[in-house]
């Protein structure tokens, strides 16, 4: 049985005017190495659960830390949530598909440990952004296809989702001369060309996305990452799913400043990004999916 067992004392942190308790926890998975995690925010009393986030921090597949995900995590808590950051193992020590493994297996902790993390009724999401972005959807695949755990939804913040790194967002964000760290990523992170058709490695290429959790997809306007998000929220809204997708006000520092662990993250974007994690957490199961 998988459990939990603190590593370091609670500590505190403040985010778009919230006061954050964080506590780094090991994770004992079945059948797998322990698994380092952050936990955010604390357990909601009452008769309702407060929304329990499973987080997936960014760095193209080869790096990033606990403390990358951190500004993603405190807007996430600073919306209402209880978050549980992951360490996933990185490539390309560990290329696909060990990082879904053990996601999948940190998913399916959290979700046996929801009542006891954000309380009675707590739903259960997935979020991540950039790399993080693409386990995240993955892991919903997973979930989907294994028919366990029931997933609430999942929130995808410039999520890569294209190995050809080739869309218009990427070029004009990449200068011709230099070498392209979304690519050098992909490269790291798959073993074999062929994994590049496997729907796990690449949601976005998925040929099937009916029963996926509702989804939240956000991107900046002048974010590599842009096209091919709102693309895979397209296929996403085609095949039924509830979707809601933006292109967020225009701040120079998204998608980076998410991942700069001694900044605040986001300063201009931080009040719209928290509101629609409000708004997303609070919205009712719909068959019929608002347009794009």
């Amino acid at each position: 049985m998988s459990t939990s067992t603190a590593t370091h004392p609670p500590g505190a942190a403040a985010t778009a005017g919230c006061a954050v308790a964080e506590e780094d926890i090991r994770i004992e998975l079945a059948g797998g190495e322990p698994a380092q995690a952050r936990v955010y925010g604390e357990r909601r009393k009452g008769a309702a659960g407060a929304p329990l986030v499973l987080h997936f921090h960014g760095g193209t597949f080869v790096c990033g830390s606990l403390d990358n995900g951190r500004n993603v995590a405190r807007l996430l808590c600073a919306a209402g949530a209880r978050v549980v950051s992951l360490a996933y193992p990185l490539a390309p020590e560990h290329p696909f598909p060990k990082p879904i493994e053990v996601g999948y297996a940190a998913l399916e902790w959290v979700y046996k440990q929801r009542v006891k993390l954000a309380g009675k009724g707590a739903r259960v999401f997935l979020a991540g952004e950039e790399a993080g972005g693409n386990l995240a959807a993955a892991v919903a695949l997973v979930a989907r296809d294994r028919g366990h755990p029931p997933l609430a939804g999942q929130i995808l913040l410039s999520p890569m989702l294209d190995p050809c790194a080739g869309t218009a967002s990427v070029r004009e964000a990449t200068c011709s001369d230099a070498p392209c760290k979304w690519a050098t990523g992909w490269q790291s992170y798959l073993r074999r060309p062929m994994d590049t058709m496997h729907p796990y490695a690449v949601p976005g290429s998925s040929l099937r996305l009916a029963d996926v959790a509702a989804t939240l997809v956000l991107v900046g306007p002048d974010d590599p990452m842009r096209d091919e998000a709102l693309a895979y929220a397209k296929r996403l809204q085609a095949a039924g799913i509830p979707v809601t997708a933006a292109v967020l006000p225009n701040d120079s520092q998204w998608p980076d400043a998410l991942y700069q662990p001694d900044d605040p993250g986001c300063p201009v974007c931080a009040a719209t990004v928290k509101q629609r994690f409000i708004d997303f957490f609070e919205a009712e199961p719909s068959g019929a999916p608002p347009p794009l």
